[in-house]
């Protein structure tokens, strides 16, 4: 089972600067994402989304790729197709990332200027994420981790 963790930011670089932190942890092996995305507001007004392929994308991607290469020998046209297909649907079936939906809620309530990271966590060392996190000032949106973690990731924010 996967934790979701929603962090709103002041500032579009914060999202950015504290995933890329959090990717520092990630190479460590201190954390594991299944998904992740940083939704900014500009002062303008215009939302961006900047969404990285999941380890589900990868997986369906490795699937599909592996068939079609299986299927483009036997029938080389029907393979790219079949290959492509099947990788698309394992993916619709695999996808356990962020919902688009509450993506869309919470860009509509940001503000200009302020910025959002969504993290879908499979592990974590919750000393190393409270870590990676401290440089940062936020304030956490959603989260579905236990009281503990929660408190934790809230104290490593302020």
């Amino acid at each position: 089972m996967s934790d979701l963790i929603v962090i709103g930011f002041d500032s579009p670089d914060d999202a950015r600067n504290a995933l890329k932190g959090l990717r520092s942890v990630e190479r460590t092996g201190g954390i594991k994402f299944e998904d992740t995305a940083v939704v900014e507001r500009d002062a303008a007004g215009a939302v961006h989304v900047r969404n990285e392929a999941s380890g589900t994308t990868e997986t369906a991607a490795a699937i599909g790729g592996a068939l079609g290469a299986m299927v483009m020998v036997m029938v080389p046209p029907a393979g790219i197709v079949i290959g492509a297909a099947v990788g698309a649907g394992i993916g619709a079936l695999m996808h356990s990332g962020v919902d688009s939906t509450f993506v869309d809620q919470v860009k509509n309530k940001l503000e200009p200027g302020k910025s959002a990271l969504f993290l879908v966590i499979k592990t974590a060392d919750v000393d190393a994420l409270d870590a990676a996190l401290r440089p940062y000032h936020g304030n956490l949106i959603r989260t579905t981790v236990n009281e503990s973690v929660e408190s934790g990731l809230n104290d490593a924010l302020k």
